[in-house]
């Protein structure tokens, strides 16, 4: 598995103009330029580095976890999805925090001014129905 993994690497990259071609004639790109790669290589994944993390304010206290990330039209993300209070599920608050409020540092993820009373005092936040 190792060895396709990096015969399918070495195939993009010295694929001409540094897109990997597609099967099918035509003006449509498939996948990422070479130039590009780095900027994937360091963006953050969501499911690794995002998803489950604790939310703390300025005094280290824990406010909350990331449960969701909401994604624009415009792919841009634009809400973070907070899950508060709760223990095992029951009781469980989930506020929608613009992702523009949201901090990093030194690892961690700041919501300035939070405590766990704001966030619960905050209107809950639900999924559409189809």
């Amino acid at each position: 598995m190792k060895r396709i993994v990096v015969v399918a690497l070495a195939l993009v990259v010295l694929v001409p103009g540094g897109y990997a071609a597609a099967q099918v004639a035509g003006s449509t790109r498939l996948g990422v330029a070479v130039e590009e790669m780095k900027a994937v290589a360091l963006g953050w994944s969501v499911k690794k580095q995002i998803m489950g993390q604790s939310v703390y304010n300025e005094q280290n206290q824990r406010v909350g976890k990331i449960d969701d990330l909401i994604i624009a039209p415009d792919t841009a993300v634009s809400f973070v999805i907070i899950g508060a209070g709760g223990f095992v599920g029951l009781g469980r608050h989930d506020v929608a925090i613009p992702a523009s409020q949201l901090k990093q540092q030194d690892g961690k993820f700041i919501l300035p001014g939070a405590t766990k009373e704001a966030i619960k005092a905050l209107p809950r936040f639900e999924y559409a129905r189809k």
